[in-house]
């Protein structure tokens, strides 16, 4: 029977989610990069009531973890429902256990994996296959997809292997290579698959399920030894059963799809020599290149693993024709201290177990972590299989100087697509990304040609640059490696052209876009001549536009992307007819904007016009090809930066050799700190301007900024000479006693700035006087053109950097005090107007010079420590913050073993003191004594250090003098441990919990977006009810969980919550009491996201945590456990009762929850009232407890 076949633009974790919902009852999730989308998908198709092929919609369950999602699965197994999950790297190693459990048990549950590395000398969120090789030894069934068009095939293919096999499978590919890229896709339709499904082992396994009634047996037991290993040998045939099982549908797929598929697929010339065996997306690359090869005359081929576990040596050999001398295997893994990687010793044993005898066979390790592998790595591997000298463990696509693993490659070496090849590059946020994913939907629906899209991505939140690599053709597409040959480039960004080799990957004969507000003549004077060099010598046709202005002209703000996007299709009429496509791209708009408004309608349909017309050509002179061919690097005299931070962020980091890693004491992970302030990024299109007439000195800019750049600063005459002549009368007398004859300056760092605007939002102005005797408040700050504000950088330099801030001339539980002190973190990767990054900066102000952090994976562990960056900062006397990570589910755990450690060396201290008090001098005794009474007061053990170190040098007593060696430690360190709420009100609660109820000194910052902010805004416990997330695409139905009422029943948890917007004064008193309280303290941060879609956006983030508390969505109080049995009592609510009559408005101001009327009408109602009923709920919890512990 023939099924309908439809073709989708969708990427790989589309396509599984499509595949495996059809044959889910439950789907028991958890979210984690890159595989949150497929759980993400299968949520929202049951949100819509979407059925599966038993006609029901599947039930959707978000679990606390990998670990509770994989438990999930088990039980809704063994109680009868076909049950999926989808995860990846260390999420899947929280699954083994269960896997064990599955596989034992013969349950045939599914999980879809997007393959990803594992966390150990660093977090990476890149694809490879660290996370399934570690699960080959559990007996889980495991099938691979090297595209998106398999997953789309193998997906369903997964679940009728574990059904017929009553055995669990993974279906794994590539994560962001696979999982990311947007192909468009053939599916069958769902009648097709079901036609394959055995219904009779289906049945089976219904009636296999635990039921009280009419099965009442009893499962998971305990064993002895007299019978776990026969046990264990019994399960032989039902485990050889599989791979017939597995091969069955293999073929079934073939003949549905029209596509080969078999456990090994081998593709190539029948009488290949050489042979490459992998599995993955570089198997898309290898069959490219073996095409290319065997067309030119060589005899190759490459054998694609499809059928992982198990392993069948028989028909790998069976693949491998009968002529193959020589076999190189990779994997896409390293296995440190073993024989060889996973694969290659699997094809090595399969070999020798069929007797089939080859001359050579090599293992390598190619793209760990997504590094990508062009159709040059795989010719690099066939010709090093000739090679006179060749070895085993060989790496490729990198330059191995240390230990000279990596083979050599011929850069000149590339396969030509039949299809169009355009690269964008961006700036994280900007729209970029979108536009081009709408561009390939307009491509594939209107001309029905084939579209590739994948996008590159550096590790900050927002800002940094993002390559988007779009294929246009009329065939199939296999390409899945960076575009190095361009049809068409564009930037978004003029000054990439200086940091960037822009014009490197363009073809002959290629375009340039350029964004840019300088004219033609302004552009030519300013262009490296590099970049001149290859225009001239490539052909090529250079444009440029405005496309900021005009986006302002066409009232889109900042939005440049539909601008740019009209200019792609203006400039590349052989993807598509211009008139056509502006027609399509005015239809999208209308479809996307018309619930807004006629006026954004026709503003988009402006900038979509605006687009084609603002286009100027800019002539490419011939003679510029005599210009230098080489990319003039800037540098600062700072070799570290130079060598290899700069490289990274110029996009050179594929140019490192091993040996720089190893020179700059690299390999275990560690960071340098005090270089985020070199990078000057140059992102933001306004910045702050200080205008001093109309400040007040009250700091609060400073006080609010989430980046650290903007200051305030109080400088004496000299200091004031220091600065560039022309910025020496930008000062204002500073206002106060205790700063008399001292100048008051603020100072934006305009390079580093990203362009919030939160500090002129908290700006109160001052009150000016007009000509008609009425006052009018006017800002101190404005936002105006970043590139005009440059020229301030050389005084940002030396303020930041050469002068010591003035810390005592106010007190610093103030706010103009607090900001006045030296922040510990600047410049860090957080998103423009981050609410999380002022809670961190204020923290690292009062306590940085004594901070051990443990920070929890998420956004704050992302903009705090990604490579090559770290934002944290030394002061002169080298103290400053140490800060580490280590996984997402163990973080309090990790911050206790930090506390753990620092008071087991203090009590080493303290025995030595005890053991040799009696032996020293009287003056030593005497500071000892003291030292030992006020070991835990920080402050007042570093102002008797100097003198105690120099006695202790000084002493005859060489007992005492052991304490020299513990140096480093003599002064306490304040513990914290840090993360969003997904770590603390999920994941990682349970270890929350444990540290909490013990009593070590710690403390504990919760930056609670109400989000899982950083794998794309999934709800979490702390999601308030009726807020769409992601897992809660109809709005949150569950209440908010009250962490600070869990905490408070402990008694002796220091606890607060705080809101940085409504009370500073409030959050730096809950802060330094947190810090003074000799037991664990837990502060609870509200911290507005991007995600939140605050109208007006995080420039507003400051205001939205004000309303927050004034409406009762989020009150501020502190409980102290010193306090109780005092007259005062433990718990102050620090906000005035609730206006719950602006509880909506404020609700209504966030997409998140203004969208519900529209997503979710019959029940929006409904649930914007719970929030508000169980915001009262909270409220009055927390009252009814402060006060009865008060009484």
């Amino acid at each position: 029977m023939e099924f309908k076949k439809h073709f989708l633009s969708v990427d790989g974790n589309t396509a599984a989610a499509l595949g495996s919902y059809l044959f889910t009852e439950v789907a028991a999730i958890y979210p984690i990069t890159p595989s949150s989308p497929m759980a993400e998908g299968v949520e929202a198709y049951a949100s819509q009531g979407k059925k599966n092929l038993f006609g029901n919609t599947v039930d959707v369950v978000e679990l606390q973890s990998e670990a509770g999602a994989s438990g999930s699965v088990h039980g809704a197994l063994q109680a009868g429902c076909l049950s999926t999950t989808y995860t990846a790297s260390q999420g899947l190693l929280l699954m083994i256990p269960n896997i064990y459990k599955w596989v034992g048990e013969e349950l045939p549950a599914v999980l879809h994996v997007a393959a990803r590395s594992l966390a150990s000398r660093s977090l990476s969120i890149f694809g490879d296959h660290e996370d399934i090789y570690a699960c080959r030894q559990t007996g889980i069934t495991m099938i691979n997809s090297g595209s998106v068009q398999e997953v789309a095939d193998l997906a369903p293919v997964a679940h009728l292997i574990a059904i017929e096999s009553s055995a669990p499978v993974m279906h794994f590919f590539d994560g962001f290579r696979t999982s990311h890229e947007i192909q468009n896709v053939e599916f069958v339709e769902d009648a097709g698959w079901k036609s394959l499904l055995d219904e009779e082992a289906l049945k089976k396994f219904k009636e296999k399920a635990l039921n009280p009634h009419g099965h009442a047996v009893t499962r998971g037991g305990a064993e002895n030894d007299d019978t776990v290993f026969q046990t264990m040998e019994a399960q032989n045939l039902h485990n050889e059963h599989i791979l017939v099982v597995a091969e069955k549908y293999f073929d079934l797929a073939s003949k549905l799809t029209g596509r080969h598929y078999a456990p090994f697929v081998y593709e190539g010339a029948k009488d290949a020599t050489k042979v490459i065996i992998l599995m993955g997306s570089a198997c898309e690359t290898a069959s490219e290149v073996v095409s290319k090869l065997n067309a030119e005359g060589e005899k190759v081929g490459v054998v694609r693993v499809h059928l992982y576990r198990p392993f069948s040596a028989k028909l790998l050999c069976e693949a491998i024709p009968e002529t193959v001398k020589k076999i190189a295997v990779l994997d896409r893994t390293k296995e440190v201290n073993s024989l060889g990687e996973p694969l290659y010793l699997d094809v090595v044993a399969a070999l020798r177990q069929m007797n089939r005898h080859v001359d050579v066979v090599l293992g390598g390790r190619y793209g760990l972590s997504s590094h990508d592998t062009q159709p040059k790595h795989i010719k690099a591997v066939f010709d090093f299989l000739d090679a006179k000298k060749n070895w085993t463990s060989f790496t490729v696509g990198i330059n191995d100087d240390v230990t000279n693993l990596s083979i050599p490659v011929d850069d000149s070496f590339h396969v030509d697509g039949d299809y169009t090849s355009c690269l964008f590059y961006g700036l994280g946020s900007d729209g970029t990304v979108s536009a081009n994913k709408s561009s390939c939907k307009i491509i594939g629906d209107a001309t029905g040609m084939y579209a590739q899209a994948y996008f590159a991505y550096d590790s900050r939140k927002s800002g940094g640059v993002t390559r988007s690599h779009l294929r246009f053709g009329k065939t199939p597409i296999h390409s899945t490696y960076y575009i190095q040959h361009a049809d068409f480039i564009s930037v978004s960004l003029d000054s990439y052209i200086f940091k960037f080799d822009i014009a490197k990957d363009l073809k002959d004969g290629g375009t340039l876009l350029l964004n840019t507000d300088m004219t033609p003549e302004e552009l030519v004077k300013v262009m490296p001549n590099k970049m001149k060099h290859d225009l001239a010598v490539k052909h090529a046709k250079f444009y440029i536009i405005d496309a900021n202005k005009l986006a302002a002209e066409c009232h889109m703000g900042r939005h440049t992307n539909t601008i740019l996007q009209a200019s792609f299709f203006k400039l590349n009429p052989t993807i598509m007819d211009y008139a056509e496509a502006q027609d399509w791209m005015k239809k999208m708009a209308y479809k996307s904007y018309y619930k807004k408004g006629d006026e954004i309608v026709q503003a988009n349909y402006k900038a979509i016009d605006a687009g084609a017309n603002g286009l100027i050509e800019v002539e490419v002179d011939p003679s510029w090809a005599k210009l230098p061919n080489y990319m003039e690097k800037s540098k600062t005299g700072d070799d570290y930066y130079d060598e290899y931070m700069n490289e990274i962020n110029s996009l050179r980091g594929y140019d490192l050799p091993v040996s720089t890693f190893r020179k700059w004491e690299l390999e275990d992970g560690t960071f340098r700190n005090n270089y985020s302030f070199k990078e000057k990024r140059s992102i933001a299109d306004v910045v702050p301007v200080w205008h001093k007439d109309y400040c007040i000195q009250c700091n609060q800019c400073a006080f609010v900024c989430p980046h650290s750049t903007i200051r305030p600063f109080l400088l004496d005459e000299a200091e004031i000479a220091g600065l560039p002549e022309d910025e020496r009368n930008d000062v204002l007398d500073a206002m106060g006693p205790s700063v008399k004859g001292l100048k008051f300056r603020i100072q934006v760092a305009p390079r580093d700035c990203v362009g919030c605007g939160v500090c002129m939002q908290a700006c109160p102005g001052k009150k000016v006087k007009q000509a008609d005797g009425t006052f009018k408040t006017v800002k101190a700050l404005t936002m105006e053109e970043a590139k005009s504000q440059f020229h301030h950088e050389a005084a940002a330099d030396y303020l930041y950097k050469h002068v010591t801030p003035r810390t005592d001339k106010f007190p610093t539980n103030t706010i103009k005090g607090a900001a006045f002190l030296m922040p510990y973190t600047e410049v860090c990767g957080a998103c423009a107007g981050c609410g999380e990054a002022p809670y961190y900066r204020l923290a690292t102000q009062l306590f940085g010079k004594d901070m051990l952090i443990a920070n929890a994976t998420g956004c704050s562990s992302i903009y705090n420590g990604s490579t090559p960056l770290s934002p944290f900062v030394t002061d002169k006397e080298g103290n400053g913050v140490a800060w580490a990570n280590s996984l997402f589910e163990d973080n309090a755990e990790y911050g206790y073993g930090m506390r753990v450690a620092t008071d087991f060396k203090l009590n080493q201290i303290v025995n030595i003191i005890k053991n040799n008090i009696d032996n020293v001098e009287p003056e030593l005794k005497e500071v000892l004594v003291d030292y030992t009474n006020n070991i835990k007061d920080k402050d007042h053990v570093r102002s008797i250090l100097p003198d105690l170190i120099a006695k202790l040098e000084a002493s005859k007593c060489e007992g005492i003098k052991e304490l020299l060696a513990h140096k480093a430690d003599l002064l306490d360190k304040s513990v914290w441990i840090v993360g969003g709420d997904g770590w603390a009100y999920d994941i990682g609660y349970g270890g929350l919990d444990h540290v909490i109820a013990n009593e070590k000194d710690v403390n504990i910052m919760v930056l609670d977006t109400e989000v899982y902010s950083n794998t794309g805004g999934q709800a979490s416990k702390s999601t308030q009810t009726g807020a769409i997330a992601e897992f809660a695409s109809s709005g949150k139905k569950e209440a908010k969980k009250n962490l600070a009422l869990i905490a408070m029943s402990y008694e002796h948890v220091y606890v607060a919550a705080i809101s940085l917007g409504a009370n500073p004064t409030q959050a730096i008193k809950a802060m330094k009491e947190a810090e003074s309280y000799n037991g664990p303290s837990l502060i609870i941060c509200y911290s507005p996201c991007l995600l939140h879609h605050i109208k007006g956006g995080l420039t507003y983030s400051e205001v939205s945590e004000k309303l927050a508390v004034e409406c009762g969505y989020f009150p501020i109080f502190r409980w102290d456990p010193r306090k109780i049995g005092t007259e005062e009592g433990p718990f102050t609510m620090d906000c005035k009762e609730p206006d719950w009559s602006k509880f909506r408005d404020y609700l209504m101001v966030q997409a998140r929850f203004s969208q519900l009327p529209k997503l979710n009408p019959e029940h929006a109602e409904e649930l914007l009232s719970n929030c508000e009923k169980y915001a009262k709920r909270r409220y009055e919890a927390l009252l009814r407890f402060g006060g009865k512990l008060n009484k």
